[in-house]
């Protein structure tokens, strides 16, 4: 950009760049997204409704009783609709036994049936349940994966020719019920006409979903919702993101459910969940979240509704100026430029602040809470992948041996009177205190500062100074906007400081935490925005367990990686063996494993291209048969069940990614 920003060229092409990419009502002032309403039986979806919660049994859909009963724990668990695996005619047809049985029951909670593969049955589904689930990648198109075959122009309209007339039949049996469809896109399951144009791509994904959406718009059919998941939040916020600006410029916004397919369990799904989820609820996008564990599906409902909550009364948050130059791309992942300051910045991943201020008593021992070990036969110390980069003492200092890797932050007048060595403590300052002080660190100098108290010329007196990161701090209740808008002043003025994102809660569960902090922290590293994260919490939650959270957060924004991540499928009716104890046998034997993706999937809807990017896949094949994956090449075809952990763990030390715990 040449242009002076003060100037009205500079301010018209801004605004108009803006328009361009605009995925939501408004960057800085929180509000829904308003979409059209969808009737899903007596149960509302978009418009003025509020959000809904769902989640999907993973029972056998032919067996009814276990069906029923588990439905009944979904919607006791406060579910607004209950989606059911239906892969077969016979489960299709099965569906009017379930509804049947719940209604005598009581339970009228609207169902959904959820197909892959062939329409013939979502057309029967679509008589009995108030929604159907259909996959663009596998409705009609049925490419093999990672096919390298080029269409020729006849042979993609063809497509698109073959899509309408499989399609029609269904819209037309919807209109005739009153049953709304879900066009429910997978970054794994992309057809292979997609792929062979706009490869595994956010762009294929909308591209996938807009031509099923035209043939409904030409119909005049407009009870219809989307989804755009992927086990990779970075590829599902942005395929969500360019799938509203999409249809903003089409002129008519639809339903759309939120959910990150394959997310795994226990810290890691809700985490992975809370980053890409949260991300999008933070901007008002979303009518329904389903949080896709691999666990019981009742207990996702209430990790839903915390989502949720945290976002109810936002619209009365305190006014955030907009920023009128945004150069970041929401559609493209792009670190913001910052200045090398010793280890946070430039190049280097981002940092983990631990917050010890008001730890009591921080000893030699309290370093293993912290990542560190000394190991005195060795006399060097142990460090985890987990192990954070620096802490905040306040106005104290560790007298005890530390390890070179641990940087300490103090206050700055602790800073200033400490008569010993200063080369291991970084100070803390105001921005008052900053310009007002000669004495400062040559190499390092933190400095505190939030939007309300930033002044233009405050951006102007520290550019250039090559020692300085800043600590962006926010009390907005919509804090993420706030600091958002605060780093995009930054950019706006092309200065290059790093920042480290800090948020203060008040939180007495770990999970409530977790959820809050990655939604807060994962919607600004997802777009490059952020050298560091820096959580504090006032209450019972451990710092092993804020250390957990930020790595878990930075993992999931898929910005530093530390462990071992699962992509592990939430099970359904598909699944071909036990999920939930096969992943935790395979948890088990490599959890000490660092940086690698492993891929666990029951089936192979979308098994194959969710774990396109991991680096190793356990794949349910059949019947009590496994097939495994390097890559995307299968090594290991058809294996039993019993034998398939141990297999898997071979083929990694084969592949010299083994080392022992």
């Amino acid at each position: 950009m040449t242009f002076d920003n003060n100037s009205s060229v500079y301010y018209h092409l801004m605004e108009k760049y803006n328009k361009e990419l605009k995925y939501c009502n408004n960057l800085f002032r929180y509000s829904r997204l308003k979409t059209r309403r969808v009737n899903i039986g007596d149960v509302p979806l978009g418009g003025t409704s509020p959000i809904r919660i769902q989640s999907m049994t993973n029972t056998n859909t032919l067996d009814t009783k276990t069906t029923i009963e588990q439905c009944i724990r979904i919607i006791n668990s406060g579910a607004d609709y209950v989606r059911l695996t239906t892969q077969g005619r016979k489960e299709a047809e099965n569906l009017v036994n379930i509804k049947k049985e719940l209604r005598k029951k009581g339970y009228h909670t609207p169902l959904i049936a959820d197909v892959h593969f062939n329409p013939d049955i979502a057309e029967i589904a679509a008589g009995i349940v108030e929604k159907v689930r259909i996959n663009p990648g596998n409705f009609v198109d049925r490419g093999q994966p990672f096919s390298d075959k080029q269409y020729s122009e006849e042979e993609y309209k063809a497509g698109i020719d073959n899509i309408r007339e499989r399609l029609i039949p269904l819209i037309n049996i919807c209109k005739d019920y009153g049953t709304a469809i879900r066009i429910g896109v997978n970054h794994g399951s992309l057809s292979d006409r997609i792929l062979s144009r706009y490869g595994n791509t956010p762009e294929g994904m909308v591209e996938s979903a807009m031509e099923f959406l035209h043939v409904c718009m030409n119909e005049n059919f407009h009870d219809v919702v989307f989804s755009m998941k992927s086990g990779n939040t970075l590829v599902m916020v942005q395929a969500y993101r360019l799938l509203v600006n999409r249809m903003f410029k089409e002129g008519l916004v639809y339903p759309i459910h939120l959910g990150v397919t394959e997310a795994g369990g226990g810290e890691d799904g809700r985490v992975k969940s809370a980053v890409g989820i949260g991300s999008l609820l933070a901007d008002g996008i979303g009518d329904t979240i389903r949080v896709s564990l691999t666990e019981e599906p009742e207990f996702e409902i209430p990790v839903a509704k915390k989502l949720i909550g945290y976002f109810s009364g936002r619209s009365d948050h305190p006014e955030i100026k907009d920023v009128p130059g945004i150069l970041a791309n929401p559609f493209r992942y792009q670190k913001r430029k910052t200045n090398p300051v010793r280890n946070i910045g430039g190049e280097n991943v981002p940092v983990v602040v631990t917050d010890l201020g008001e730890e009591r008593s921080i000893s030699f021992s309290f370093l293993s809470q912290l990542g560190y070990q000394y190991d005195a036969k060795e006399n060097n110390w142990i460090i985890s992948g987990q192990a954070t980069d620096f802490i905040y003492l306040g106005d104290r200092r560790i007298e005890c041996l530390v390890p070179e890797e641990l940087g300490m932050i103090v206050d700055y007048f602790a800073w200033e009177n400490e008569t010993g060595e200063k080369d291991r403590l970084f100070p803390l300052f105001s921005f008052h205190e900053y310009i007002g002080k000669k004495n400062r660190s040559g190499r390092l100098n933190f400095i505190k500062i939030d939007l309300p108290g930033l002044d233009e010329k405050d951006l102007k007196y520290l550019e250039g100074d090559d020692t300085v990161v800043l600590v962006l701090q926010t009390q907005n209740q919509n804090g993420m906007a706030e600091q958002r808008a605060l780093i995009c002043r930054l950019m706006d003025n092309l200065n290059h400081i790093p920042v480290i994102i800090q948020r203060d809660y008040k939180e007495k569960d770990p999970e409530d935490l977790l959820l809050k902090s990655a939604s807060d922290l994962g919607a600004l590293l997802l777009d490059g925005l952020g050298d560091g994260v820096w959580i504090r919490n006032k209450g019972p939650i451990t710092c092993r367990e804020i250390i957990s959270t930020d790595f878990g957060i930075l993992q999931a924004s898929r910005v530093r990686t530390t462990k071992v991540e699962y992509i592990s499928c939430p099970s359904c009716g598909r699944t071909l063996f036990d999920l939930l104890e096969t992943t935790a046998k395979i948890r088990k034997a490599t959890y000490h494993l660092k940086g690698l993706k492993i891929g666990i999937m029951g089936c192979i809807v979308n098994g194959p291209g969710e774990m396109a990017d991991a680096d190793y896949g356990y794949v349910g094949a059949g019947k009590g048969k496994i097939t495994l994956y390097r890559k995307q090449e299968i090594l290991k075809r058809n294996i039993p069940s019993k034998d398939a952990v141990n297999e898997l763990v071979n083929l990694i030390k084969e592949s010299g990614d083994w080392f022992d715990p």
